[in-house]
């Protein structure tokens, strides 16, 4: 029952992540500039999907838990430099844009790489019984 309660939250977390890069990507490529709001609404995002990653950690395999881990560091990163982007103008702002972008896009390939370690690891097992 475990295993597919890990899915869940993986698929689960996997899908947060998408819709913040989504939601990101969309914010910083609009005409005038991502606004207040639009960066204030994927910081908390961000938030949501790390404290969604550091719950899936546990009850994934130890493949799955190290890509779970580096997408929770990139989590906390991209809120960093949302943090950042919503006090710098200019030159400085368009920086931080770069920088969140990159963060998210980490955390988005984190998870997808969390999700192909448990499903290889399944296969794996699935290979051993069926030859057992």
């Amino acid at each position: 029952m475990r295993s597919h309660v890990g899915k869940d939250a993986l698929d689960h977390l996997r899908a947060k992540t998408q819709e913040l890069h989504s939601a990101i990507t969309d914010a910083l490529a609009k005409r005038g500039g991502a606004t207040k709001v639009d960066l204030e609404a994927s910081m908390e995002k961000a938030k949501t999907a790390a404290d969604s990653a550091k719950k899936a950690i546990s009850v994934e395999n130890e493949a799955a838990k190290k890509h779970i881990a580096d997408a929770v560091t990139a989590l906390e990163t991209t809120q960093k430099h949302l943090k950042e982007a919503l006090k710098a103008t200019g030159q400085a702002s368009e920086s931080h844009a770069k920088r969140v972008l990159a963060s998210v896009h980490a955390s988005a390939q984190k998870i997808a790489e969390a999700v192909a370690a448990r499903r290889s690891a399944r296969s794996k097992a699935e290979h051993k019984e069926h030859r057992a």
